[in-house]
């Protein structure tokens, strides 16, 4: 892979489809429930473009506004972090306010929901392949389960992104797309390549970089959720993972 990373993440991806579409890109263990998801470079791309479509076609969301993203540890949360970035979205961790849509799992309901006549809410789930909720959600929240699958699997912005858009606030502090690749090429202790093994939710201030860190180095990342420590030096082993960060 090229040393200089590109400066957003539809560049970030564009290199890696190019480099090696095939390559386990997210793998995803729950040890509590046993479930294993694996996308490659394309099938993360083509969730991401059905992501970002239902996101600004579905819900009006515009570059420049504000998707506040509360998932735990999932690989539905790389799924949306590129979404928003691909559109141009400024992806909120931390705080309180609801922004100018959210996406949450099933753990943040009672918190959402009450935001649904103001903002969209979108629920993820959670169960295997990203399906629908098993029962009704509270009025007016989306079943993201449902209003996925009808999108296409390639998303073309109508404004896109570049480098001095904002990618990232947290708790107010704001991170621009070209300061948010930069930082995860040149800060990370990782190798080009290199497969790593986190439990660490990359939709959060301290686990985004378990996901950009692995993506501008060519690498890829394993997601273990509700990790069972006996189980993680096989999953280390069984994943061919040559990094761990806990």
């Amino acid at each position: 892979m090229p040393t200089t990373p590109p400066s957003t993440f539809a560049g970030v991806l564009a290199r890696a489809l190019a480099h090696d579409p095939g390559r386990p890109l997210v793998t995803f263990y729950d040890h509590v429930t046993d479930e294993r998801v694996e996308l490659s470079v394309t099938t993360y791309a083509n969730w991401v473009a059905k992501a970002a479509s239902l996101l600004c076609e579905e819900h009006d969301l515009e570059r420049g506004d504000r998707l506040r993203v509360d998932l735990p540890v999932h690989w539905l949360g790389p799924v949306f972090l590129g979404a928003a970035w691909t559109a141009g979205l400024v992806v909120v961790l931390g705080g309180d306010d609801p922004a100018d849509a959210v996406v949450c799992g099933p753990d943040g309901l009672a918190r959402w929901a009450p935001h649904a006549d103001d903002v969209p809410v979108l629920a993820c789930s959670l169960r295997p392949m990203g399906v629908r909720f098993a029962e009704p959600l509270p009025p007016g929240v989306h079943d993201v389960g449902i209003e996925v699958w009808g999108q296409p699997d390639a998303f073309t912005p109508l404004d896109p992104p570049g480098h001095h858009d904002v990618a990232v606030e947290v708790d107010g502090v704001e991170q621009t797309q070209g300061d948010l690749w930069r930082a995860a090429a040149a800060g990370s202790p990782l190798t080009d390549g290199d497969r790593l093994l986190t439990e660490t939710n990359p939709a959060s201030p301290p686990g985004l970089v378990s996901f950009t860190e692995p993506l501008v180095l060519g690498g890829s990342v394993v997601l273990v959720a509700r990790a069972d420590a006996s189980r993680l030096d096989a999953t280390y082993a069984a994943e061919r993972a040559t990094a761990r960060d806990r």
